[in-house]
């Protein structure tokens, strides 16, 4: 660089005799710096171009990640959004005003307008709100509920081009670890879609109001107003309703559960047909955990009873609960068939009992101390 410089220093010396010509190499010399200038301004935004090309490009997308939007996109037009209103009255001026009440979601259960949800989204509405996927609101009756079972059916009348249901899956078979997808409306951003996996199944959760059992628990992010949502397998099937999390923050914690689809397609009809839960009662108290567990352990398919309610159909029979003795469970009667019908779980139990009507006979066939087999005649109470 000093050499250059003094070659430059130099070459004026020599040349401040003649000034014209010193102009002249001041010209020249100008003109190759801006030739040399610009031939680099020009290069720089080709390597740019090249590089912005490259980051532009990747490879296709990988077989999940075009499953999970076929998923939603198949999916996502049966899923609405709900909201509820109040009337107050203004205790100055006596005026009566709506105000909102509640959000959540809800899904098409069929062409005939129904729509499904929580009880705990609709509570005691009679109407609710209803925004479909093509952003159109709709007012809908609401049906029937059941708040033991938190589940309400809700009815859009002559709504012409309804979106198709979600296929129905099957809780049965569910495994830990399986993906799954779930689809709401968290705080009112609607068609949302969260995955994760099922993080455990028969689930119970309690509160101050209601009492669940045999819930699917996700680590999908569920907020409120995923409330009534789907919970959806790997293959867009229907498979739970998003139904409750847990969290102290009330936001998502990586812990929320999911009525099982099995649960929603015995609840759902009887809701349409009597607008309330209405069944005869054995009067047992069982779960698919107890179930799974003499299963799993003893090799002996059926209905555990854990429990015996008082004056009950069950009690006047003669059944036996599970009882705790010295911190040790001595098995009650097992349930294993009603009038022939097998009967392995909650679900083969409930389907047949909610077939009858008050004061139905039924024989119910148990096993007792795991070798006695008996048949009990049984005359149903309604609930």
């Amino acid at each position: 660089m000093l050499k250059i410089k003094s070659l430059f220093n130099s070459l004026f010396k020599s040349l401040s005799k003649y000034p014209f010509m010193k102009a002249a190499v001041v010209v020249v010399l100008m003109a190759v710096l801006l030739l040399l200038s610009r031939i680099m301004f020009q290069s720089i935004p080709m390597v740019e171009a090249k590089t912005a090309n490259d980051l532009s490009q990747r490879h296709d997308l990988t077989l999940e990640e075009k499953g999970t939007i076929s998923l939603f996109k198949h999916n996502n037009p049966a899923v609405v959004y709900i909201s509820t209103i109040k009337h107050v009255i203004n205790p100055y001026t006596l005026d009566i005003r709506a105000i909102p009440s509640g959000t959540g979601t809800g899904f098409i259960w069929d062409k005939k307008g129904h729509i499904i949800t929580n009880y705990h989204v609709v509570r005691e509405s009679r109407t609710a709100r209803v925004r479909l996927a093509n952003q159109k609101t709709y007012t809908a009756k609401v049906i029937g509920k059941s708040k033991r079972h938190d589940i309400a059916v809700l009815k859009l009348d002559n709504i012409k081009q309804l979106s198709n249901s979600i296929q129905p899956g099957t809780s049965k078979n569910l495994m830990v670890g399986q993906k799954v997808y779930a689809i709401g409306n968290p705080f009112g951003l609607d068609h949302t879609l969260t995955t994760g996996i099922i993080s455990a199944l028969g689930r119970t959760i309690s509160d101050s109001n209601i009492d669940m059992d045999d819930l699917i628990q996700t680590d999908a992010a569920i907020n409120p107003g995923n409330s009534g949502g789907p919970l959806l397998d790997s293959a867009g099937r229907l498979i739970g309703m998003n139904v409750a999390i847990y969290s102290p923050s009330g936001a998502s914690a990586g812990i929320g559960f999911a009525i099982p689809v099995e649960k929603i397609n015995r609840v759902v009809p009887n809701l349409i047909r009597n607008g309330r839960f209405i069944q005869p009662i054995v009067g047992i108290n069982a779960t698919d955990k107890g179930n799974k567990f003499i299963h799993e352990k003893l090799g002996i398919k059926g209905v555990l009873v854990l429990g015996v309610t008082a004056h009950s159909p069950a009690e006047k029979a003669g059944m036996i609960g599970s009882q705790f003795i010295n911190g040790d469970m001595i098995l009650g009667d097992v349930i294993q068939a009603i009038d022939g019908q097998k009967v392995e779980d909650m679900n083969d139990f409930l389907k047949i009992i909610e077939k009858h009507k008050l004061n139905d006979n039924i024989v119910i066939s148990i096993l007792r101390n795991g070798r006695e087999r008996i048949n009990l005649p049984i005359k149903l109470f309604m609930q």
